[in-house]
């Protein structure tokens, strides 16, 4: 029953993905990348991730979506028309996906792979989220304190460039 629900949250997961590709609104858009890290904490559930898909809901799908679907609001975007097609770009976009294609073969292709042992999932002594507050704010201290600065500087940018001139 796990791995039944494993491919039926990573089939949404990427459909609702091609969804936020595909859609030319944008809040239909960032609604697909809801829907895309909603499924993606259903699969760290799958995989007794059960912290990972607490924070996946609350931080990301809680915290940054509403964060964005305001900022798109605020702008007040409209529906994107159709361009003329890129060429140049189209290729680029084939080699990129041939190339990860070609990596992700190589891997699952190796036979190290499939024959690494699986890691212990807790301390005795150290519960997993005490393990990740550690890990977090020693060995990636600074990684978290410019992500939270990129995401205030983002916000206040935002809000600037949305007001309205004086006159």
């Amino acid at each position: 029953m796990t791995l039944f629900l494993f491919w039926v949250f990573a089939v949404l997961m990427v459909l609702f993905g091609l969804g936020v590709v595909f859609f030319r609104n944008p809040v239909n858009c960032g609604m697909c990348l809801v829907m895309s890290f909603i499924f993606l904490a259903g699969l760290f559930v799958t995989l007794d991730a059960f912290f990972i898909a607490v924070v996946q809901v609350l931080v990301y799908a809680g915290a940054v979506m509403v964060l964005f679907l305001f900022i798109i609001m605020l702008l007040n975007l409209n529906s994107e028309g159709r361009r003329p097609l890129n060429l140049a770009a189209v290729g680029g976009g084939v080699l990129v996906v041939l190339g990860f294609l070609g990596l992700l073969a190589k891997v699952l292709g190796s036979s190290t792979f499939f024959a690494q042992p699986k890691p212990a999932l807790g301390h005795p002594e150290l519960s997993d989220v005490k393990a990740i507050g550690l890990t977090l704010f020693s060995t990636y201290n600074l990684p978290f304190q410019v992500v939270g600065v990129l995401l205030l500087v983002a916000t206040l940018g935002v809000v600037l460039l949305s007001r309205k001139e004086l006159k």
